[in-house]
């Protein structure tokens, strides 16, 4: 009879057992999850993490540059990295570059026909010719007073032909130039002449006290600083033109028939002041008629005739081409 009823106790709490478990209670009295919540949670959390680290991913491939890839489909680093300073181009040996250069006129020939150019930093050059051989077309065409008619002009690594109306000004600046008529202010002393290319690149009044004796005494017009150009001879004024095309130290000096209007002894002695400019490192280009001094200087000598260039040679010397 005992064993009957521990039987029946033993299993009525296995049925009650059983139907706690089928309830979802525990021993403890807590509901434990269901297997279908669980994964439903587990999904969100996979799904939250994965759109984390896409947004993780899409900020960093718009900070970081793309990486070039190879031929075999490997991708390599990038050449110029983050942090890294580029290296500066060295600057062009060529100062003035003419690139198959025609100007025409509205009349007649054309002054320069199919001119191909080029000067190196620091060199002498004498271009000469016949009156109408084109070389004062040559000069404008460099100071930016024409544009020519087909063909390209660099100077001091500006490209003249594309070069903006407002911009030549401060082009100019980078050019030194002396006329065969000097083209000085008569109405302002040595000084002043000289201080007026300063004034006009708004040089401090301290650079010009210091600048504008400097130059006087290079050409060797120290003491008529307070002169009007009518009291100075062709020689001197033509000294005074000199400082005041270098005052601003340009990279290049033209010159114009620079000893047209002077007896031989100031032709000289300017041509002397434009080698010993040039032994500072100034690119000198004159123009000039003077066969005499083209042939004593033995520097590179370019001959036109017509538009066109005819000779080109280093140490040359005056060739007539009649």
């Amino acid at each position: 009879m005992r064993e009957d009823t521990k039987a029946t106790q033993s299993k009525n709490a296995m049925q009650s057992k059983n139907a706690l478990q089928a309830r979802g209670v525990s021993r403890t009295g807590t509901a434990p999850q269901t297997r279908g919540a669980s994964q439903t949670r587990a999904t969100s959390q996979a799904r939250a993490v994965q759109q984390s680290a896409d947004a993780e991913e899409k900020i960093r491939s718009q900070k970081a540059p793309a990486s070039p890839v190879g031929r075999q489909g490997e991708s390599r680093p990038p050449e110029n990295t983050y942090g890294r300073k580029k290296k500066k181009t060295a600057p062009s040996e060529d100062v003035i570059v003419l690139d198959h250069v025609v100007k025409s006129y509205s009349t007649g020939a054309p002054a320069l026909n199919g001119i191909s150019l080029k000067v190196k930093r620091g060199e002498f050059v004498f271009i000469v010719g016949d009156s109408g051989s084109g070389k004062s077309t040559l000069i404008k065409l460099l100071l930016r007073e024409l544009l020519p008619t087909e063909g390209g002009i660099t100077v001091n690594g500006t490209n003249v032909v594309r070069l903006r109306r407002r911009k030549i000004p401060k082009f100019r600046r980078g050019i030194g130039v002396v006329f065969q008529d000097f083209r000085l202010l008569k109405d302002r002393n040595v000084y002043d002449n000289v201080a007026f290319a300063q004034l006009i690149i708004q040089a401090k009044a301290r650079d010009i006290r210091k600048n504008v004796p400097m130059m006087l005494s290079l050409v060797g017009l120290a003491g008529k600083y307070k002169a009007k150009p009518k009291q100075l001879s062709g020689g001197e004024q033509q000294r005074v033109a000199l400082a005041r095309a270098l005052v601003n130290n340009p990279p290049i000096l033209l010159a114009d028939e620079p000893t047209g209007n002077l007896d031989p002894k100031n032709s000289w002695e300017i041509m002397k002041l434009l080698e010993e400019i040039n032994e500072k490192g100034t690119t000198v280009l004159v123009v000039t008629h003077n066969r005499e001094i083209v042939n004593a200087m033995k520097k590179r000598v370019i001959t036109m005739k017509k538009g066109v260039i005819v000779s080109d040679e280093e140490q040359g010397a005056y060739i007539d081409e009649d």
